[in-house]
């Protein structure tokens, strides 16, 4: 792909949450819009973002929210049902798949939980969440033509103790996942943040690739949707800022384990990787939501 090209979709597919607000959402969409809220101990932010994401259902820019909540031990399910959600424990969706493989089997089984033509993830450890983390990547997908696949980015401040350094969250990204794109799919590196968990999609597409389970399966998820939509399917919208809770340095390592995995596994599909090079990790992933369906008619 030519510079040329790259930069082009820079300017055309980079986009700012303020361009989709609730407003336009609720008058230009021809779909049906489902969010997904994942949780693990997420009791203290819960409240407010389902809060924000029934206010938008209320103004007719979406029309389902459903926590998935990991069996939380902190009261995040209680929370939410408190707040109005609706809210299915990820291990009692498709029991028969087993025990559920981290947030990215919950994303997967949440489509069989929810009706929406585009379906939305949102991360449910947001401080300060706003109407716009939804809106803001929801908006390409109902409102530019071509786009199928869309992901935020934003600044994430780095948090130690009482002192907030206004850049250096996202330590995987920066150092593992955004290597690995630069050097195999060279197209993908203008996708700022390719492990966001604010992800939106068409249905259609989300149901048409498989779901790495774990933290495995934003990057697995970018690299298939860019092999059924290609480039000018996919959009990034500026989220501006998000702050969450970080993950200890002990923990990042399998994270990125993870993220290597999904690439080495692509590559091997792909030829592009000879399969004993392949990392041999505990990564399981989900078939596509489709292939269920034709087995069973």
């Amino acid at each position: 792909m030519s510079t040329a090209t790259l930069d082009r979709w820079l300017r055309t597919r980079t986009l700012h949450h303020a361009d989709f607000p609730a407003e336009r959402l609720a008058v230009e969409r021809d779909a049906t819009i489902s969010v997904v809220v994942p949780t693990k101990e997420c009791a203290g932010t819960i409240g407010a973002i389902v809060g924000a994401l029934l206010r938008l259902e209320a103004a007719g820019a979406i029309d389902e929210v459903l926590v998935v909540d990991a069996g939380s031990e902190d009261g995040t399910a209680a929370a939410a049902q408190e707040a109005g959600a609706a809210v299915a424990l990820e291990s009692e969706l498709l029991p028969e798949f087993g025990p559920v493989l981290g947030k990215g089997d919950a994303m997967w089984r949440a489509l069989a939980a929810t009706t929406g033509d585009v379906v939305a993830f949102v991360d449910g450890d947001s401080e300060s969440f706003g109407q716009h983390f939804a809106c803001g990547i929801l908006g390409p997908i109902v409102c530019e033509p071509g786009a199928r696949f869309a992901k935020g980015f934003y600044r994430r401040p780095f948090r130690t103790g009482e002192t907030v350094i206004p850049q250096g969250g996202g330590r995987v990204t920066e150092l593992t996942a955004k290597p690995l794109l630069r050097r195999f799919w060279p197209e993908l590196a203008g996708v700022h943040q390719p492990l966001a968990g604010e992800i939106a999609a068409r249905r259609s597409l989300l149901e048409a690739i498989p779901f790495a389970t774990g933290y495995a399966v934003e990057t697995a998820m970018l690299i298939d949707a860019y092999a059924q939509v290609g480039l000018r399917g996919i959009a990034q919208v500026d989220l501006d800022v998000r702050q969450n809770r970080h993950q200890s340095l002990a923990r990042l390592g399998p994270m990125a384990d993870d993220v290597l995995e999904a690439v080495a596994r692509r590559l091997a599909a792909g030829g592009r990787l000879d399969d004993a090079g392949r990392a041999a990790g505990g990564v399981v992933e989900r078939p596509p939501m489709a292939s269920l369906r034709s087995a069973a008619a």
